[in-house]
């Protein structure tokens, strides 16, 4: 009777241990697909990083463009009224 108990009470451990395993298995699985996850994120984040700066540099372009013309129109028109 007191084999049967024991026998009982390391099969509730066992099942118990097994659970645990598959948990922390889960857990790993779960883990390994979040890091893949940030890297992917980061990377979106350095990409849009890089496409800010891109069009910021094409926006200081675009007015340094425009106040140069400005600024030859305003020439013109100075020396016209001269």
């Amino acid at each position: 009777m007191a084999n049967e108990e024991i026998s009982r009470q390391f099969d509730v451990i066992e099942e118990k241990v097994e659970k645990l395993i598959k948990s922390c298995q889960t857990l790993e699985t779960e883990k390994k697909e979040y890091k893949i996850r940030i890297e992917e994120l980061e990377q979106e984040v350095r990409d849009r990083r890089e496409a800010e700066k891109l069009y910021l540099d094409q926006k200081d372009l675009i007015r340094g463009k425009i106040d140069s013309l400005l600024e030859k129109l305003s020439k013109y028109r100075d020396s016209e009224t001269s």
